[in-house]
């Protein structure tokens, strides 16, 4: 593939993750990456979240066990926080896990069923990162990221 060649797909990405992510902010959906409230993280940065969900970090920064807890694989949600948080596309992470997964270097994070599911894990464990519809926020868990 020739250099231009390349930078029409690269441009062709780009430009699909970012009409992705403006379609689904304008459908009103926001996001929030939370921990359990029996967490000491406050915040994290949106590169520290990529981290931790792309498998690079098992570690939050004061050192204690992040495990990431995904949307299921599809979901509105998950394509969302992915583009907006790693940049990646649907294929892209899909590209991303397999590449990991062949080379022994990681394995994808669990799913779980939707918001109200992904809540009351993370609600359960102070070990486990998730990210949410900011309206199905309550009391057992905090948010450290608000995704924009």
């Amino acid at each position: 593939m020739n250099n231009n060649s390349l930078r029409r797909v690269l441009g062709a990405c780009a430009l699909a993750v970012a009409l992705s992510a403006s379609s689904l902010h304008a459908a009103g959906a926001e996001l929030v990456v939370i921990v359990s409230a029996k967490s000491p993280v406050a915040s994290l940065r949106a590169d520290q979240v990529a981290d931790i969900f792309l498998g690079q970090v098992g570690t939050f920064p004061d050192g204690a066990e992040a495990v990431a807890l995904d949307q299921r694989i599809g979901s509105q949600l998950r394509d969302e926080f992915y583009a907006r948080v790693a940049a990646k596309t649907p294929a892209l992470l899909k590209a991303y896990w397999t590449k990991m997964i062949f080379t022994g270097r990681g394995q994808p994070p669990q799913e779980a069923a939707d918001s109200a599911a992904v809540r009351r894990m993370v609600a359960d464990n102070p070990a486990l990162i998730g990210y949410i519809d900011k309206a199905a926020l309550d009391p057992s868990v905090k948010a450290v990221l608000v995704v924009r």
